[in-house]
């Protein structure tokens, strides 16, 4: 039987990241990295598509209680388990990474003394390749193909049914090591780690980089939660962010709404960027732009809305037909199709990323301008041409209103650059007169005056929560009643429990060519907590908020999604859209947003930097407001 999306944690090593159940298994582990092939797979299937568990025997001894949580700030998880005879602690851990993954988890003897089992079922390439396993003492080898695992342990070890298995007894004070690395097949297995060692290292990284947290409102510890996670789905040879660490878990359980999210979306961009500056983690934020500038440098007409975690631009989908799917939610997917899609808004985002990152830090690169400006040359044309829009739907194009106001955006960050940087280079009137144009264009055939609102598409009734942007990225006035009547249109039809539908499906697929229902999607729900702050409805906003954080897990993780009705969490786990809206909330309920103390364009002055660099000097930038903050809360 699976276990819900809310009992699973989240260790990683800044490359990739393991999935450990309440009971003790690691149920999802992709090596070497983030998109590899997994190798444990029970996620989406069973233990026979690979899983690792180190727990009491169930065959000798019941468990009567489950207590886990992270190491104060840090991904070092601790999970007891109580007995009637005694109680154990397994630590787990993915050490920061030098050259192999490593994955360490420590049993440990607190009281009385438990009979434990460990079971580790391998399978390489998401649950199809069985390995061949080799053992000697302290070592198990298994290898298949290219990849090999080596686990170095200090119990007997003995194979039963294609799994490698062990019981042995701990007691008070006693403890037991288990180092599994993933090594390519024709190298030998590197050394092992001194497991105690390894989780005070791995302890002391991640409190470190917690501890720079400038954030001091309220929630502050479900703030620095979430830039943990956000932190753990980076891919650090790059500074790429995944969206989530899984694939195919279902928006709907037993749907077929089931997508591959272990991949770096444009989209993200500019609130992730938000999130981390908000923070005051500028090298983070700074290797998030550069993995963009990367990214998407070439043919701007050929702008993806998602990349592998180092840039990759294929990334073909096909399903994996041995793996029954999450409580049977199939198929399930590798690779994702919608990187072929056409969809406006990225422009918007690319854009509205690279502003916010130059804003912030007083600096605009001019190779970064240079990529800016290539892609308005397409956005001048292409922004009258219907496209997927931003939920990725597999039905046919339409003028999105969404995708207008980023094309909108695009537009203005770079009229507003160009008025910030003046001695960058661009066709500032032409371009201003395209802003001015689609303003009306949106503002004249998006918003539907019988309906109240601005709707999913031009000429539609249909609602759809991206719209709620429209005063986030400041197409218009919080105030504008046109605002305000959306906000509580969108209220009146898309929420259910309290909760954010991102649009109403439909059983024949005619909006988005897909069938069945999903849940409440949780960034709507976040961007309704800002939406709801900005009109001045403060005390619905906050609710709201505090309705948001009683989801999360005992961990304080999300996924994508919620299913009001379930009461249950759904979609790819944990998802970095959701932990980003969740900081930005914050910082907008805390009144203290670091971000708003960005420059004052009429007081800047140009500083000549040579030709790589335009720099401004405000009056104060975002990184000024962490210094500040660091000196008033050493």
């Amino acid at each position: 039987m699976s276990h819900r999306i809310e009992d699973y944690a989240i260790i990683g090593d800044l490359h990739t990241a393991a999935l450990v159940s309440r009971d003790g298994s690691i149920d999802w582990l992709c090596l070497p990295d983030f998109d590899s092939p997994a190798c444990f797979a029970r996620l989406l299937g069973d233990a026979s598509h690979g899983c690792w568990r180190i727990a009491p025997d169930p065959e000798i001894t019941a468990i009567t209680a489950t207590r886990r949580h992270y190491r104060d700030d840090s991904l070092v998880l601790e999970t007891e388990f109580e007995t009637a005879s005694g109680v154990v602690r397994v630590t787990d851990c993915m050490p920061i990474r030098d050259n192999h993954p490593y994955v360490v988890r420590l049993v440990e003897g607190l009281s009385g003394s438990v009979e434990m089992r460990m079971d580790l079922t391998l399978r390489f390439d998401y649950g199809d390749a069985v390995p061949w396993v080799t053992s000697s003492e302290g070592l198990l080898r298994c290898t298949v193909g290219p990849d090999a695992v080596a686990l170095w342990h200090m119990v007997d070890v003995v194979g039963e049914e294609l799994s490698s298995v062990a019981r042995f007894r701990v007691g008070e004070g006693q403890r037991f090591p288990f180092t599994l690395v993933w090594h390519p097949s024709h190298e030998e297995p590197p050394a092992p780690l001194d497991a105690y060692y390894a989780v005070h290292l791995t302890d002391a990284f991640w409190k470190h980089w917690a501890a720079t947290c400038t954030y001091q409102g309220p929630e502050r510890d479900a703030v620095v939660r979430s830039l943990l996670t956000l932190k753990s789905l980076t891919y650090n040879p790059t500074g790429g962010i995944v969206a989530a660490a899984t694939t195919s878990l279902p928006e709907t359980i037993g749907g077929t709404r089931n997508w591959d999210y272990r991949y770096c979306w444009l989209r993200d961009a500019t609130l992730t960027l938000e999130s981390l500056m908000r923070g005051g983690y500028f090298d983070e934020a700074a290797a998030w732009r550069n993995w963009l500038l990367r990214a998407v440098a070439g043919d701007s007409s050929r702008l993806q809305i998602m990349y592998g975690p180092s840039g990759e631009r294929r990334l073909d989908e096909w399903e994996a037909p041995w793996l029954p799917g999450y409580e049977g939610s199939s198929p399930v997917r590798i690779g994702n199709a919608a990187s072929g899609q056409l969809q406006l808004d990225v422009y918007g985002e690319v854009m509205s990323a690279l502003y916010a990152s130059a804003h912030a830090e007083g600096v605009q690169s001019r190779s970064a301008w240079n990529l800016q400006r290539s892609l308005m040359e397409f956005v001048e044309t292409g922004w009258r041409e219907p496209d997927d829009g931003i939920w990725e739907v597999r039905g046919p194009r339409r003028h999105f209103t969404h995708s207008k106001v980023m094309a909108w955006v695009a537009v203005d960050r770079a009229v507003r650059t160009l008025e910030e940087w003046p001695d960058l280079e661009g066709p500032l009137d032409r371009w201003r007169a395209l802003r001015r144009e689609i303003f009306d264009e949106v503002c004249a055939k998006g918003f539907n005056e019988s309906v109240g609102a601005f709707t999913q598409y031009y000429g539609a009734s249909e609602l759809d929560a991206s719209v709620l942007m429209i005063p986030l990225v400041g197409f218009l006035a919080p105030d504008d009643p046109r605002v305000v009547s959306t906000v509580a249109a969108i209220e009146r039809e898309l929420l259910v429990d309290g909760f954010v539908l991102r649009y109403q499906t439909s059983e024949d697929g005619a909006v988005d060519g897909l069938t069945g229902r999903e849940g409440a999607f949780l960034a709507c729900s976040f961007w309704l907590v800002d939406c709801l702050h900005l009109i001045g409805r403060a005390d619905d906003a906050a609710e709201l908020f505090q309705r948001l954080l009683a989801i999360r897990n005992d961990l304080g993780l999300l996924s994508e999604e919620y299913d009001p009705r379930d009461a249950r969490l759904l979609g790819n786990f944990p998802q970095a859209f959701s932990h980003v809206s969740l900081i930005n909330s914050a910082y907008r309920l805390s009144g203290v947003d670091p971000l708003a103390l960005t420059r004052d364009a009429d007081a800047e002055r140009l500083v000549d930097e040579g030709p790589g660099v335009a720099r401004a000097a405000p009056r104060r930038t975002a990184r000024d407001h962490r210094r500040r903050t660091k000196r008033r809360h050493p």
